[in-house]
């Protein structure tokens, strides 16, 4: 083009278009004859698709819950891969003869992989359904394989779920069971420890307080038996030492009279003490104690034999009755001193006896603070192992449930709502769109060539091209004469 800078109008554009006409029209048919044999002669590749259905749980999950809580896009690439495997497809490729030429040509590695690229798993519909899809030359093999692949991805879906919910109970029971053996083992150690250590136990140191004072308020008991004991047996040696000293004052000199006075003088004092040690005991026991009892009994016979001794005074003395009358009285004392002395030795025996129960409860009592720490540590482990086995046997006895639901097929499955069927167009070429592709390219390869050889042409067009060029004014132009039919 001689002159870039001059405008141009619709007329100028349909000229340049009529002028180059052969430009455009030539690359449209020589790129459209290109797309058409390439369309037809290009191999035909067919795609078969199958919609399957996500289906929930049969049973409400309110009342059995659901072992396998993957997500299905998750399940999906699981099943994939195993269906996807070598051995899997090559078992595909052998039972449907798919590949016969490629088998023959080539490796089956080779052949197992172009499977793997024409098979297409797309989840649509927020993981509620998704679709498989086989590409291939065959319409009918084509179909084939997808409803197989369809029922392999159904068949492992409930084999994986059902394997799930068995590695998941067959888990939980072993689990349940070493827990269980757990729970048994320190049951027998506390049982052993509640044996072995009878009596020191936190529960039981109520008991042994209770008890404890019992046997303190018996030990008081006992001790003071033993000092009224031993009081009396003070008062019985007191009693027969001066007996001993009337009978020797009698037989050395004095008479009757005078051994009398004495006699009484000395019952007198000792109807004094026992009167006192009456109200000594009445401060300490009822009236219905032995001890009481005792004491009003002799306080009575010595009030009798004093009686007794001022009406003989008021008679007069009898030759050599004083001196026998002393001694049964005597031999009663006696006798009375020495049951004093074996209750004062029974009243040993039994203190003794108090006091090493004492001494035991107070150990038991004691030791129970360090019982209390090991039994707390024994029952935190066991009470912890109880609530884990509770827990595993509530989950072991859902996984169980969740199992059987697997079994018998009442859990979410797959289900084929849209089969396969035989495509009628090939997938591959895409003739219209091949058709299309090389129309517009065959045009733009057209407009492109023929701008190109505008803008390459040099040679003059009208006045103002050749006052461009040569810089001289044109005058008058010579339109173009053309003859015209007669």
């Amino acid at each position: 083009m001689i002159n870039p800078n001059k405008p141009f109008n619709i007329h100028d554009y349909i000229e340049i278009f009529l002028r180059r006409i052969w430009y455009i029209i030539i690359p449209v048919i020589v790129v459209m004859i290109g797309a058409i044999l390439y369309a037809y002669s290009s191999p035909k590749l067919y795609r078969a698709s199958t919609l399957i259905l996500i289906t929930p749980q049969k049973v409400p999950e309110a009342f059995v819950r659901p072992t396998v809580t993957s997500t299905i896009g998750e399940r999906l690439q699981s099943i994939g891969q195993e269906i996807m495997s070598r051995t899997r497809l090559e078992e595909i490729i052998s039972e449907l003869k798919l590949y016969q030429e490629e088998v023959k040509s080539g490796s089956l590695e080779g052949v197992v992989e172009l499977m793997r690229k024409n098979i297409q798993v797309e989840i649509k519909g927020r993981e509620g359904y998704f679709t498989i899809s086989y590409i291939g030359k065959d319409p009918k093999v084509v179909t084939g394989v997808t409803n197989k692949l369809a029922s392999l991805f159904i068949e492992e879906n409930l084999k994986l779920r059902e394997q799930q919910a068995q590695g998941t109970s067959e888990f939980l029971s072993t689990e349940l069971q070493a827990t269980k053996a757990k729970l048994e083992e320190q049951e027998k150690m506390i049982a052993h420890f509640k044996r072995q250590f009878m009596g020191e136990l936190p529960e039981q140191r109520e008991a042994n307080l209770r008890i404890l004072e019992q046997l303190q308020l018996q030990y008081q008991r006992v001790s003071d038996s033993l000092r009224a004991a031993q009081d009396r047996k003070l008062f019985f040696q007191k009693q027969l030492s001066d007996l001993e000293l009337v009978i020797a004052s009698e037989e050395s000199t004095k008479g009757t009279s005078s051994l009398t006075g004495r006699n009484r003088s000395s019952q007198e004092t000792q109807l004094e003490q026992l009167k006192n040690q009456l109200s000594d005991l009445q401060t300490k026991y009822t009236e219905k104690h032995p001890d009481i009892q005792i004491v009003r009994k002799r306080i009575a016979e010595l009030e009798a034999e004093i009686e007794k001794g001022k009406a003989e005074k008021e008679k007069g003395p009898k030759e050599g009755g004083q001196k026998y009358s002393v001694d049964p009285r005597y031999n009663e004392i006696k006798d009375r001193l020495m049951v004093t002395e074996k209750e004062m030795e029974r009243l040993k025996e039994e203190d003794a006896k108090v006091r090493a129960q004492m001494a035991k409860y107070s150990e038991r009592v004691e030791k129970t603070f360090g019982r209390e720490l090991e039994i707390t540590n024994l029952t935190r482990d066991y009470q912890n192992s109880k609530e884990t086995y509770q827990s595993l046997l509530r989950k072991s006895q859902e996984a169980q449930q969740a199992e059987n639901l697997e079994r018998r097929q009442k859990g979410e499955q797959f289900k084929v709502i849209d089969p396969a069927r035989i495509p009628g167009m090939p997938f591959k070429p895409d003739i219209p769109k091949i058709l299309l592709f090389g129309l517009l390219l065959g045009f733009g390869s057209g407009f492109g060539l023929a701008f190109f050889r505008e803008q390459m042409d040099r040679s003059f067009r009208d006045a103002e091209d050749l006052e461009a060029t040569l810089g001289l004014k044109v005058i008058a132009n010579i339109p173009k004469v053309e003859k015209k039919a007669a």
